[in-house]
């Protein structure tokens, strides 16, 4: 910063004296006197050549030499402690070495605070606490932690001592990529216990999303390390940029050969997000019906009604039509009674009514959705429509509950010594008038 800051002064100092020697010119008719030079003139062009002097040296000095890396935290942190032992020697003493085991000793002493002391606390507070997320969060940051403050103190500590240029920069090197690992081991350590504990609350509540944690965990988490490495090699002074576009000219062509892959992983992704079925219901896509036994990211396993395996892969799953037999808010039922021509129109009227009742006796049926009623004449019978609803989604009691009804249904016809008409159809024979019957022989 010094040397940028002495060599701006000197461009500025050359920019400004420029314009203002140039307004100057000596005259050509004044002879011997124009040749004549005060003394202010003469410590004004001394300086003026001392800062070209200097601002070409600078100008070399930064074009031939390596560039001076600026000082980090951690430098400004050396500094300051050797600044406090009235520490100027410029080789190592006594002093040095006695000062960088000291700052490891100090290390030491200060991770076992932190594990023995400070995050015990923190763990204590946690088990008092209605969440479980800080339960998991304290333990997977304790390690991280730790392992920072020993970086710490193991780096102040060699940056006290006085090391050739070519170990003060690998020492740099292995500065930023130590610090840069154990900042993202932390942060992935913190990622993973969000995650399971999103997990945790996504079964306790049984969201249907519960079925693609798992996944959903191992794509973050290595998008997350991906991203990490890259971040620490743009630090180091690597060109991420072109490696980016490297990699974007080989994700092309990865991507036309994987296509049917990818279409699978972007149909399961909408799967997750959509959430039509969960493992355990029975559905019905396309032309299978069954239960869902595995949802993974290429496809979704059905296990069929005769007890064989289904594999569909998940970009037909998303493409198709869905339907979930396992969500029915209710179970309804329509059928159709058929009563004789000839049954005499009071006598309907009395069925419907004991039909009805029939039906109120039961208390899964939601009133609201009863429907009976003489529906339309057919060629061979009286139809009664005859609709109730369930007030459960349960299958299997749905199925009782109708075959009880039937009985009770045939139970109010017998009462009444009716019976359901079946197609009939009858048949006259007449012979037409005037033409003779067969004659009898006597």
């Amino acid at each position: 910063m010094k040397r940028l800051f002495v060599l701006f002064l000197s461009v500025l100092a050359l920019v400004i004296s420029a314009p203002a020697r140039a307004a100057d010119p000596v005259p050509a008719d004044k002879g011997a006197a124009a040749t004549t030079v005060s003394p202010a003139q003469q410590a004004d062009d001394a300086q003026v050549a001392v800062l070209k002097t200097n601002a070409a040296a600078a100008v070399t000095a930064n074009a031939a030499g390596p560039r001076v890396r600026p000082p980090d935290l951690l430098e400004h942190f050396v500094d300051e402690i050797l600044n406090l032992f009235n520490v100027r020697s410029s080789g190592n003493t006594a002093t040095h070495y006695v000062i960088s085991l000291l700052l490891i000793v100090g290390a030491l002493l200060l991770r076992r605070v932190v594990t023995g002391i400070i995050f015990r606390q923190l763990k204590r507070f946690a088990s008092r606490t209605e969440t479980t997320l800080d339960d998991k969060l304290f333990p997977a940051l304790e390690a991280p932690v730790a392992t920072f403050v020993m970086l710490v103190g193991i780096f102040a500590a060699l940056k006290v001592l006085k090391l050739s240029e070519t170990s003060d920069e690998a020492l740099g090197y292995g500065s930023t990529v130590a610090f840069s690992l154990v900042l993202f081991w932390g942060l992935l350590r913190a990622f993973n216990a969000l995650l399971d504990h999103a997990h945790e609350v996504a079964l306790q509540k049984q969201m249907g999303i519960a079925a693609f944690m798992p996944w959903i965990k191992k794509t973050l988490v290595v998008v997350f390390v991906i991203f990490g490495v890259l971040l620490t090699a743009q630090s180091l002074g690597a060109d991420v940029k072109a490696f980016l576009a490297g990699l974007g000219i080989g994700g092309l062509a990865f991507a036309l050969a994987a296509q049917d892959t990818i279409a699978n992983v972007f149909g399961s992704i909408v799967v997750a997000i959509d959430q039509p079925f969960k493992v355990g219901e029975t559905v019905k896509i396309a032309a299978y019906t069954g239960t869902v036994e595995d949802i993974g990211l290429r496809s979704t396993k059905i296990r069929l009604i005769d007890r064989s395996l289904v594999i569909i892969p998940n970009k037909t799953v998303a493409a198709e039509s869905i339907v979930n037999l396992s969500r029915f808010t209710q179970r309804r039922s329509e059928q159709t009674l058929g009563l004789p021509h000839n049954t005499p129109p009071q006598e309907i009227e009395a069925v419907l009514a004991d039909l009805r009742a029939a039906i109120a006796q039961e208390k899964e049926v939601d009133p609201n959705s009863v429907v009976v009623t003489f529906n339309t004449f057919t060629a061979t019978s009286l139809e009664v429509l005859v609709v109730y609803a369930t007030v459960s989604s349960d299958a299997l009691a749905s199925i009782k509950l109708k075959e009880r009804l039937n009985l009770a249904f045939m139970r109010v016809l017998a009462a009444r010594n009716l019976g359901f008409a079946f197609p009939t159809q009858t048949v006259v024979l007449s012979r037409p008038a005037g033409k003779p019957g067969p004659e009898k022989k006597g």
